[in-house]
This record gives structure tokens, C-alpha cells and sequence, in this order.
């Protein structure tokens, strides 16, 4: 559905974007993680043909944005940075102008998109009574108007309360399961990209540091979480009984060369403490990010 190769940008003799080279594959979720200044927007940009690559290409659909921009965005929407509205005009006004744009829409496409976002029986009131949440619905009506296969959502959740968040959580996820689309998101929430996301891709100053599939990030670090009546004492147990090599933060164990979670339960249980809860650590996405970050 996009394909980036090589793609740079640079803005006088700072490198914005450098030859980023990105897949995203038709019916993903798939996110695009950095820190602010990264190149997420500056890479956004040029998917929608408002940016001009300085080398590199970018196609969508199949079609080159440079050469083809028409054809290659036709199927995309997209909610690109702070979405502007008429403030003295209803959403269903706002509606029908932005469509035209993108090409006339018939009002029961509207009516569709309204319903679909949550807006109905406030269409009718002005943008300016609308609260952030509300805009911010708006915005991705907007977005469906031309009936996408493709939506690009540049931090939809910023700015939301925790309420408006699940709400556009649960969107998204429907916008997948009901009618297939395509989605990249670029998001600061990693909870939320972790929840959401099939596949990320990581940027770091203008380069991708990682692109892979969420199960990649979570992978086991060795370390075993154990919560026993008594950490302090059954940590004792294991080090006497040779099957832990260190502890750690209260709660982790790292077992001995060799050591299965089964034996450190026996071992404890035959000593009377009780175990209520041992299984392997997981990386978070966030550590995961941060640990990319500091590299």
C-alpha cells in the first residue's frame, strides 16, 4: 500500500528524512514511532504529495506521488498535523466544502461518515461549540469523505482525555475490522501504538532505527517474575538451592544456566513458600523504544 525507497529530505543543510526505505503492506495497522524532530511529519508529507522529496521515491498504491499524484492519493485520507475548520460553520457545512477538495460527495456519504465518527445529532451545531474530542472526530470524518483504502493519522489521539482516547482507539480498530483499510499511524502514545498496531517502524533523527512486526518487540529478556509470599526469603531458597544467578526491583528473578521455571516452583513450594505468580519479563514497547533511542 506504501512503498518509501531511499527517500531524504533536506530543508537547507539539515537532513530532515534520510533515505528512508518503508513497507507497509494492504490491511495493516502499522505505526511510525519518534521522538519530535525524528521526521515522521516531514515523511508524511511526502506520502501526501505536500512535500517535496529531495531524493528517493514514494508510491501509494502502486503509484508514483511525484509523477502521479492524483491517481496515487485518489483512495487516501488523512488527518495531516492540526486539522483546520470553519469555526462560524456547522460540521455538516465544514463536511461539504472540505469534500470538494477531494471531489463532490452525496449527502447520504456524509450522513455515513457522521454516523460513523459519532457525530450524529451534533452535525448541526457550529465547529466553534465542538469540543477537542469532537474535532477531532470531525477530522477523521473528513478523512473517510473519499471512500479510502488508505487513511493516514498523524497523532489522533493528542490532546484527548483518556475517555476521547479509547473512543478513537476503538475507531480505528472498527475502521480495520468493517471495511478493511489500511492504516499508518503516527503516534507519541506507545500504549496505545502497542494496543493498535500490527507492524511499527521506528525513525531516529531522520533514520529508521527498526521496522518490524509488535511480536518483535516483546521479546523474553531472561528474566522470570516471581511474586512468593516472601521475595527476600525465597530468593534465599534459590540461590542455597543453585538455580537463580541473580534478583532484582523487588519482583525478578534470573535463573541459573539450565533452569526451568518448574523446578524453582518445587523448590519452593517443598519449603513452604508459596508462589502466586512466575512467568518470564516481556519487553515493553516503551523500553524497547527508549533502548533504540539511546542507541
Amino acid at each position: 500500500m506504501i512503498e518509501l525507497t531511499r527517500l531524504s529530505k533536506k530543508f537547507g543543510q539539515r537532513l530532515a528524512v534520510d533515505e528512508l526505505t518503508l513497507r507497509v503492506p494492504a490491511g495493516e495497522i502499522f505505526g511510525l514511532l519518534g521522538h519530535n524532530g525524528a521526521g515522521k511529519s516531514t515523511a508524511i508529507g511526502m506520502m501526501l504529495g505536500q512535500v517535496w522529496p529531495t531524493a528517493g521515491e514514494v508510491k501509494i498504491r502502486g503509484h508514483d506521488v511525484a509523477s502521479n499524484r492524483r491517481m496515487a492519493l485518489q483512495k487516501v485520507g488523512a488527518i495531516f498535523e492540526a486539522p483546520v475548520f470553519y469555526d462560524y460553520l456547522s460540521g455538516w457545512r465544514n463536511l461539504e466544502i472540505l469534500s470538494h477538495y477531494t471531489g463532490p460527495c452525496s449527502r447520504e456519504r456524509i450522513e455515513e461518515v457522521i454516523d460513523w465518527v459519532g457525530l450524529s445529532g451534533r452535525e448541526g451545531g457550529a465547529v466553534r461549540t465542538y469540543s477537542h474530542g469532537m474535532r477531532t472526530r470531525l477530522a477523521l470524518a473528513q478523512a473517510l469523505l473519499p471512500q479510502p483504502e488508505l487513511l493516514i493519522l498523524d497523532e489522533p489521539g493528542d490532546g484527548l482525555d483518556p475517555e476521547g482516547i479509547h473512543e478513537m482507539r476503538q475507531t480505528i480498530l472498527r475502521l480495520r475490522r468493517e471495511l478493511g483499510l489500511t492504516i499508518l499511524l503516527s503516534s507519541h502514545l506507545l500504549s496505545e501504538v502497542e494496543q493498535l498496531c500490527t507492524s511499527i517502524a521506528v525513525m531516529n533523527q531522520g533514520k529508521k532505527v527498526f521496522e518490524g512486526a509488535m511480536s518483535e518487540t516483546r521479546r523474553a529478556r531472561g528474566w522470570i517474575r516471581l511474586r512468593a509470599g516472601d521475595f527476600t526469603k525465597a530468593t534465599v531458597i534459590l540461590r542455597e538451592a543453585g538455580l537463580i544467578a541473580q534478583e532484582r526491583d523487588g519482583q525478578f528473578v534470573l535463573p541459573a544456566d539450565g533452569v526451568e521455571t518448574p523446578q524453582m516452583v518445587e523448590c519452593l513450594v517443598a519449603r513452604r513458600q508459596p508462589v502466586f505468580e512466575i512467568a518470564p519479563e516481556e519487553e515493553t514497547l516503551e523500553n524497547f523504544y527508549l533502548s533504540l533511542m539511546k542507541k
